[in-house]
């Protein structure tokens, strides 16, 4: 999948752990894990708030979009 999820960046920097975090946003830690390994197919704006809120961060802190079959030197698949 294109879309990369880096809460666990975000977790180190904030130097959290995966069921704190999921305590004060108000999910499981087995939803987050999921969400956290790029298994999600799909985010509620309002988690990705809470998410944002607890770790003081932008939505882009913690989602960026890579393009699939890009070949890392050259740009060409």
């Amino acid at each position: 999948m294109p879309i990369v999820v880096d809460i666990d960046v975000m977790l180190a920097r904030r130097k959290m752990s995966v069921g704190d975090l999921a305590d004060r946003v108000g999910i499981t830690p087995a939803n987050l894990a999921v969400l956290k390994n790029g298994r999600a197919k799909a985010v509620r704006f309002a988690t990705l708030a809470a998410l944002c809120e607890v770790l003081a961060c932008q939505p882009g802190d913690l989602l960026r979009w890579e393009a699939e079959g890009v070949a890392d030197e050259g740009g060409v698949p």
